[in-house]
């Protein structure tokens, strides 16, 4: 059975650590001086050479070689045995699955045995944030005063879960992520000595995977190594998964178009063809936070091919910084939120809808003697949707209205007030709002307001009692007077109508003529229960 290549490759000299010079040169000096610790807590990501480094020190303490500047030689029988897992003086010990206080105290009870083959026995303990509570308080004493034959080196990647008695016990070292050029430095050294075919933008990608880990990289070489005699882009990015998805540009496009209807049918798609919501909606992310860097005019620092740089720069473009923001957090939290939602792209549905939905309506046009100009009903309105923006802070909110608005209940009145009864939802629930946010108005019926949705999903969705009788209590309390609300799907003209002369009937032949679907939502309750 063949090796695999991080264990092949893992250093056996200091020299050969790469991107910790900082910590490789102080242990040198350790070592050179006679001044090692006894105790050392080696701290930082995954991958970045915190186990390598602490087998080096164990190999340098004790190497046969004469002139300590040398040491580790790499050649003597004490460095050979270290390097083939059989130094009887170096213990490794996992503290994942020897966490209790009785694994704590047989170490302890053995420790006072004096080393086999070398001058020191050497106590590797790793992933020691691992241990319980009990186990580090039966450790400490051990750890401030050990016998002068023994040297404890703790390592571990969550150092904030480490107590402090045990930290001001050792001498702490703070391991690095590998820098990107760092990493396809080593990677090509790699490549070239086990000729392995790759190209350098491979190479680079494969570096940025790892996300500054070394042995992922290693790992990553290895693994497509077995796939193709060569290995190019286009290859890396298909078993990595890591290829700019065109449905994260078409869905970036839909939104910056205002397309309701296209980013839904696209995330929909997606998940038929068996996409992952959650990897999904990370490329999302990945992809706006690229145009957030462009958008920054720090764009020279990504790794992107011409064509997908000429395009992300034109999205970068297109986007202010704002709306940038605001989607990157609605899809990171529909990332994190995903496991918790009973359908799988509901997450993915209410973030776009939240990132079309516009936060506030610009101000309202004024006569020339100062009063607010009616609104005017469009007889073709665009679907599209934009970002609108940002309220000053002087503005009052629609939550704050004290007095409701009187009058019968038309579409024009409901039109006027259509984005402040959508902010007043908003600071009650903000799944609401998004669900209401990605509906349009189409008709007011006496007392019955109606609104479509792209989806039945979505409609369904807004007809969930909760979400319901939010939506009609905000409007009821708002225009001081019972309202209904009517939930629909199916194709609709883009233009609300001004007038229904047949009463509910008539709306509900028109939608069911269209091919549409519909919902009411009864209320059963009065204004003044709110």
């Amino acid at each position: 059975m063949s090796q695999a290549l991080y264990r092949t490759w893992r250093p056996a000299l200091w020299d050969e650590v790469v991107g910790q010079d900082h910590i490789v040169q102080t242990l040198k000096n350790a070592i050179a001086t006679d001044r090692v610790g006894h105790a050392y807590l080696f701290a930082g990501p995954k991958g970045t050479g915190k186990t390598t480094s602490a087998r080096l020190l164990a190999k340098g303490v004790n190497c046969l070689e004469e002139s300590l500047e040398k040491r580790p030689c790499n050649h003597c029988a004490n460095c050979l045995a270290v390097n083939e897992g059989r130094f009887l003086d170096l213990i490794e010990i996992d503290a994942a699955s020897n966490t209790s206080v009785d694994d704590v105290r047989e170490l302890r009870d053995k420790i006072n045995f004096a080393p086999s083959q070398g001058r020191f026995k050497v106590y590797i303990i790793d992933e020691v944030h691992m241990l319980s509570t009990s186990a580090f308080n039966a450790l400490l004493k051990t750890l401030e005063e050990p016998p002068s034959h023994v040297i404890f080196i703790l390592c571990t990647t969550e150092i904030h879960k480490i107590p402090a008695t045990v930290l001001s016990r050792c001498q702490r070292h703070e391991f690095r992520r590998i820098p990107v050029p760092v990493i396809v430095q080593k990677l090509k050294e790699l490549c070239k000595q086990e000729k392995i075919k790759i190209d350098d933008d491979a190479l680079t990608l494969i570096a940025r995977q790892a996300t500054g880990s070394m042995r992922d990289a290693i790992s990553l070489v290895d693994q497509l190594s077995s796939i193709s005699k060569k290995i190019t882009l286009p290859i890396a990015q298909d078993v990595l998964g890591t290829a700019t998805n065109q449905s994260v540009i078409d869905l970036v496009e839909a939104s910056l178009a205002g397309s309701s209807g296209k980013g839904l049918e696209i995330i929909h798609q997606a998940l038929d063809s068996g996409a992952d919501p959650r990897q999904f909606a990370r490329q999302v992310v990945d992809y706006l936070r690229d145009l957030l860097v462009i958008k920054m005019e720090a764009g020279k620092q990504l790794e992107l091919t011409p064509e997908v740089r000429t395009t992300m720069e034109d999205h970068a473009a297109r986007f202010s910084l704002n709306q940038l923001v605001s989607m990157i957090q609605a899809f990171t939290n529909a990332a994190i939120e995903l496991k918790a939602n009973w359908h799988p792209g509901l997450g993915l549905e209410l973030a776009y809808a939240e990132a079309l939905a516009p936060e506030v309506s610009p101000p309202a046009p004024t006569t020339p003697q100062g009063e607010p100009e009616k609104a005017q009903p469009k007889s073709k309105p665009k679907a599209k949707v934009t970002f609108a923006p940002t309220e000053p802070a002087s503005k009052p909110a629609a939550a704050e209205q004290s007095a409701p608005i009187n009058g019968p209940l038309t579409l024009d009145l409901v039109q006027e007030h259509w984005d402040s009864l959508k902010r007043a939802v908003k600071t009650r629930n903000t799944v609401t709002s998004a669900l209401l946010n990605s509906s349009r108005l189409i008709d007011v019926d006496g007392k019955t307001v109606v609104i479509n949705f792209s989806s039945d999903l979505l409609r369904d969705k807004m007809a969930d009692e909760q979400n319901s009788r939010m939506v009609c209590s905000v409007m009821s309390k708002y225009f001081g007077q019972d309202v209904r609300l009517l939930c629909t799907t199916g194709e609709h003209d883009a233009a609300p109508r001004s007038k229904t002369n047949g009463g509910m009937h008539q709306v509900e032949e028109t939608i069911k003529k269209l091919g549409g679907k519909l919902r009411e939502i009864p209320n059963d309750y009065s204004v003044k229960d709110e």
